[in-house]
């Protein structure tokens, strides 16, 4: 295999300094030069270590990926695209080890190595590295969306050449991917520019075409269409993509990751489907009942739910929430209260960092504490237990 140089020009001594350091404080001691005979090839070195992060053992994960990658360098300093799989490895292992900074350094390493992605995915290049640079970017915006391109430009290449079918679709899924992500930095970051709506419209629809069956794309298309106020175009979207997966385990590859289904209980209440929303924020309670936004967004939407609630309801009926005649009302109301004071609970053991969260979840509290009066908490956890079935009674 022909191999590419790296010009140590493009780097520069920091760089290199920075990365010799890293390498010493990882891997203390190490020598100088590669022992003539290892006991692990640089292959069987990165299997192993692949093998540890999926056990949750990243930080010996972390050491057997430096050393092989140690292996890999010449003494000039300069990696060739054989150091692909192992800078690619040691980015993701520093990500699942919360080194963003790091990570982008070892990825910006390989696509350096492999600009423009056109080395094959199985030597460790490919689009792969970009969508990461995209995400890890430390400017967003057209920083963001440049890295994003690139990825974006060899993945078209990859759908249009795979010949295996089940290659095929999982390209067409990770390009369907990549063209979202950049709808939601225009929707954000670039949101000003004036071409903004249609790079969005563009890029959503052509996501659509290569991956219909995508939750992903569904669910960005329902926030471009709740973004131009097409709420009924947006609901369509949002229950296709909730259809594709809700009889689904946790860990089929089909479900969407845990922050998408976070923003998707966002695009669900926006788009005044409370029911469909609090189905999803329920079921990821249960899969984590530490996640501050999950409960948080629970709690405002029983909240939503009750105040639809009290617009069809006399206004002498509202005025007390202890009243026989309200039960559903108030069952959903202590709900909201106690999924709202467990994120708060959350948020400070957490040292959460969302102001503008905790001060919503403290404001409709106290709007809480003012409908309901004191809190009982053994009044509460009977009725959080069934508030459901009270209100599907009485019609909600």
């Amino acid at each position: 295999m022909a191999k590419s140089r790296l010009s140590g020009d493009r780097k520069g001594a920091h760089d290199k300094r920075v990365s010799e350091r890293y390498l010493d404080r990882v891997l203390p001691g190490r020598p100088a030069k590669k022992s003539s005979r290892p006991t692990e090839t640089v292959g069987e070195s990165l299997a192993k270590a692949s093998e540890l992060v999926q056990t949750c053992q990243a930080d010996e994960a972390l050491a057997i990926a430096l050393q092989a990658l140690h292996q890999l360098k010449p003494e000039n300093g300069n990696y060739t695209s054989e150091a692909l799989p192992a800078l690619n490895l040691v980015a993701e292992i520093n990500l699942e080890l919360g080194d963003a900074e790091t990570a982008r350094d070892f990825f910006s390493k390989a696509a350096q190595l492999d600009s423009d992605g056109s080395i094959p995915e199985s030597q460790g290049g490919g689009a792969e590295k970009f969508l990461w640079l995209a995400q890890l970017s430390e400017h967003g915006g057209h920083d963001s969306v440049s890295w994003f391109e690139k990825g974006i430009i060899r993945l078209r290449s990859e759908v249009t050449s795979a010949s295996d079918p089940a290659v095929k679709v999982q390209r067409r899924k990770k390009l369907a991917a990549a063209l979202c992500g950049v709808v939601e930095i225009y929707m954000t970051d670039l949101s000003w520019e004036s071409d903004a709506e249609l790079r969005c419209e563009s890029l959503v629809t052509e996501a659509m075409l290569v991956a219909p069956d995508s939750p992903e794309a569904l669910q960005t298309l329902a926030n471009v269409r709740i973004s131009q106020t097409r709420l009924e175009e947006a609901r369509k979207a949002l229950a296709d993509s909730i259809d594709l997966w809700k009889d689904l385990p946790a860990g089929d590859e089909v479900v969407p990751e845990f922050p998408a289904r976070i923003s998707l209980s966002r695009l669900l209440m926006e788009a005044e489907m409370e029911d469909e929303a609090l189905e999803v924020l329920e079921r990821l309670v249960e899969e984590d009942d530490t996640s501050v936004e999950a409960w948080y967004l629970g709690g405002w939407c029983m909240y939503l739910v009750a105040e639809k609630k009290k617009r069809t309801l006399m206004p002498a009926a509202i005025g007390s929430m202890s009243d026989e005649e309200n039960p559903a009302l108030r069952a959903i109301l202590l709900s909201s209260r106690d999924w709202l004071a467990n994120s708060l609970r959350l948020y400070q053991v957490q040292d959460y960092e969302d102001e503008r969260l905790r001060d919503h979840a403290q404001e409709l509290v106290r709007i809480l504490n003012s409908d309901l009066g004191e809190h009982d908490e053994d009044e509460e956890d009977g009725e959080d237990e069934d508030w459901e079935s009270d209100a599907e009674d009485d019609g909600i």
